[in-house]
C-alpha cells in the first residue's frame, strides 16, 4: 500500500485542505500519516526519513516572501537527505502556489483552482504509475469504470486547418480535463474522403478541420499522448461508412461510432443517398463497428428534435435507434440526451423527456447490451451572447446530471459565435465540472412523472404504428423499408423537414407550457392515436 504523508509548514496551521486530500487518498488506497499544522521544516524532514512516505504533501496558506524562505529551506535539506525521489505536491492559494511552482521539487501544485475529480485521477494516476502502467484505459467501458463516480468530458474540436487543429489538440491532452476528444472533420471529409477529386477546395476547412489523408488521422491521434492521453473518437463519414469505420479504428482508436439510422441521406442532405438505401447502409456500418468491438452511438433521435419534431417522435426514434443497436449486436451502446431541444422546453418537461427515453432504453439492457447515458446542451438553445451562452449551458448540465451520465459532451458556449479553441474549450470544461461537482451529493426533485409516463404511452403508440405498417416482416423495427416507409408516410415525422423529397412535415408543433406537441390545423394539442389516425384517414396509411 502507497503511504502518503502530510503536513502544513511553517506557522501556517490551517490544515482543512490538507485534512481533505489525506481522506482523497485514504478513498484511493492509500495509507495517510498526518503531522498536523506548523510543522518545522526539520520535523517534516525527520518524519519523511522515518515513515518512508511515496508522496509527501506539503500545505501553506500564508504568506508568500516567508512561504519562499521555507521552501529554499526545504529543497537544501530534501538533497542534502537524498530523499528527491519522493513524489512532492503542495496545497496553497493562488498565491503561494506560485511560489512553490518556481521551486524544482513539486510534482504538483493544487491552488484551490483545481475541482476535486482532478485531484481524485491525480491520486489514481500515481497509482496507475506504481503498476508501471502510464496510460489510462483506453476502451470506453474501461475508461467509464476508471473514473467512477465523476464521469468522462467530452468535447469536438476541428480548426480550419490541420496545423491549427494539432496545437490546440496538445494543449486540451495536457490539461487532463477532458476524457474524450472528438476530432470534427470538415464537410469535405465526411463526404468525399475516398473520392477527393469531387471536393470543392473553396469549402475546405468549411465544419471542421480538413483531414485529407490516413496520415492526418494519425498525426491528431500523436497529438493526444500526452497529458491524461483522452480517448479519441471522429465524426463519421456521410458516405462509405463501413470503409470510414475501418480508418478510424486503425488510426485513432475510435472511441465509439457515431452513425444515424435515417440520417446523412436525402433527409438531411448531408450526402445523396436516398432514403432506403441510407438506412440499409448505416445498419451495415453499425454491424461492422459491433462485430470488431467499438461502441456505437445512434445520433437519430435529436436530429429530428432539431428539426422540431415533438417529443413523442423524439422518445419513439430513441427507442427505435436503441432496438436496431441492439439487433445488430452491439454491446457496448452510447446513448446521447441532447437537452433543452427544440428551444423552449421546461427543464421540468425537458427532463421527462429524457427520463421517458432512459427508461425504455433500460428495458433492452441486458447481459449482451449495455448503455452508456451521455448528456449534452442542444445547440439551437444556445444564444449568442457569450454570457447568457455560459449560462445556458452550465444550467442544462446541472440538470442533465438527474439522468446520472456516464459522460458530459461540453459544447463550448462560444458555438453559436465562432469555433471554439484550447481555450473557450477549457473554459466550458471547468463551468461544467463545477455545476457537474455540485450535483454528486443530491439533487432536488424537478421532473414530471406523469410527463414521462405519458410519453413512453405515446411513443409506444408510434412505435406500434411502426409494427403495423411492417406486419409480416419476422421484426418490423430493424426492416429499412419500414423504417423508411415509417418517414415516407409520416409516422416519423417533423415540421422542419417539410418540403424535403422524403418526409412529410405534415404537422406542426408547439412548445406549450414547456413541452413539446404535436398540435392540429387548428392550434390544439394533436395526441399520437388521433394523429395516426388522422395520417390514416388521408390515406397516407
Amino acid at each position: 500500500m502507497r503511504k502518503i504523508l502530510g503536513a502544513s509548514i511553517g506557522s501556517c496551521v490551517h490544515i482543512a485542505g490538507l485534512l481533505n486530500f489525506l481522506k482523497l487518498g485514504e478513498r484511493e488506497g492509500y495509507k495517510t500519516i498526518y503531522l498536523g499544522g506548523a510543522v518545522s521544516i526539520d520535523k517534516l524532514i525527520g518524519a519523511i526519513i522515518e515513515t518512508d512516505p511515496d508522496i509527501v504533501a506539503i500545505s501553506y496558506r500564508l504568506d508568500p516572501k516567508a512561504l519562499k524562505n521555507l521552501l529554499d529551506d526545504l529543497f537544501e535539506k530534501v538533497k542534502r537527505n537524498k530523499l528527491d525521489k519522493k513524489i512532492y505536491v503542495f496545497g496553497g492559494t493562488v498565491e503561494t502556489g506560485a511560489v512553490a511552482r518556481k521551486i524544482p521539487l513539486f510534482k504538483k501544485i493544487f491552488d484551490g483552482t483545481q475541482e476535486i475529480d482532478e485531484i481524485v485521477m491525480w491520486l489514481r494516476n500515481e497509482n496507475l504509475r506504481r503498476e508501471n502502467e502510464n496510460v489510462p484505459p483506453q476502451f470506453l467501458p474501461d475508461r467509464i469504470a476508471y473514473k467512477k463516480p465523476y464521469p468522462l468530458f467530452r468535447h469536438h474540436i476541428g480548426l480550419a486547418t490541420l496545423e491549427e487543429t494539432e496545437k490546440h489538440v496538445k494543449i486540451l491532452a495536457e490539461s487532463g480535463l477532458l476524457d474524450i476528444i472528438s476530432l470534427a472533420p470538415d464537410q469535405n471529409c465526411q463526404q468525399y474522403f475516398f473520392e477527393p477529386e469531387k471536393m470543392d477546395e473553396k469549402q475546405d476547412g468549411a465544419g471542421g478541420v480538413p483531414i485529407r489523408s490516413i496520415g492526418d488521422f494519425k498525426r491528431l491521434y500523436n497529438a493526444t499522448r500526452r497529458g491524461n492521453y483522452p480517448l479519441v473518437r471522429s465524426y463519421s463519414g456521410t458516405r462509405e461508412l463501413v470503409a470510414f469505420s475501418k480508418i478510424l479504428k486503425e488510426t485513432i482508436n475510435n472511441a465509439w461510432a457515431a452513425i444515424p439510422l435515417t440520417w446523412y441521406s436525402e433527409l438531411d442532405r448531408r450526402s445523396d443517398r436516398n432514403l432506403l438505401e441510407a438506412i440499409r447502409e448505416n445498419q451495415e456500418a453499425i454491424k461492422w463497428n459491433a462485430e470488431n468491438n467499438v461502441p456505437v452511438e445512434i445520433n437519430e433521435a435529436h436530429q429530428w428534435s432539431l428539426r422540431y419534431a415533438h417529443d413523442a417522435v423524439e422518445v419513439a426514434t430513441f427507442y427505435l435507434a436503441a432496438y436496431n443497436a441492439k439487433k445488430l449486436g452491439v454491446k457496448h451502446y452510447v446513448a446521447q440526451y441532447m437537452l433543452s431541444t427544440p428551444p423552449g422546453l421546461s427543464p421540468r418537461y425537458d427532463l421527462a423527456k429524457q427520463l421517458a427515453k432512459r427508461r425504455l432504453i433500460k428495458e433492452l439492457e441486458d447481459e449482451n447490451f449495455r448503455a452508456y447515458t451521455m448528456i449534452r446542451t442542444g445547440l439551437l438553445s444556445f444564444p449568442a451572447d457569450e454570457y447568457s451562452a455560459m449560462g445556458q449551458l452550465v444550467g442544462t448540465m446541472f440538470y442533465g446530471m438527474y439522468l446520472e451520465p456516464d459522460i458530459v459532451h461540453v459544447v463550448s458556449y462560444s458555438e453559436a459565435i465562432r469555433r471554439a479553441t484550447s481555450k473557450e474549450i477549457i473554459e466550458s470544461v471547468k463551468m461544467v465540472k463545477k455545476a457537474v461537482n455540485t450535483t454528486l451529493d443530491g439533487l432536488p426533485i424537478i421532473s414530471d412523472e406523469k410527463r414521462v409516463e405519458e410519453l413512453i404511452k405515446e411513443a409506444m403508440v408510434i412505435i406500434e404504428a411502426i409494427k403495423e405498417l411492417g406486419k409480416g416482416y419476422k421484426d418490423p423495427l430493424i426492416e429499412p423499408e419500414v423504417i423508411y416507409n415509417a418517414v415516407r408516410l409520416g409516422i416519423l415525422d417533423a415540421p422542419g423537414l417539410k418540403g424535403m423529397s422524403v418526409a412529410k412535415g405534415r404537422f406542426e408543433t408547439k412548445v406549450i407550457d414547456g413541452a413539446c406537441y404535436a398540435i392540429d390545423d387548428n392550434g390544439k394539442i394533436l395526441p399520437e392515436e388521433k394523429r395516426i389516425n388522422l395520417l390514416r384517414r388521408e390515406e397516407m396509411l
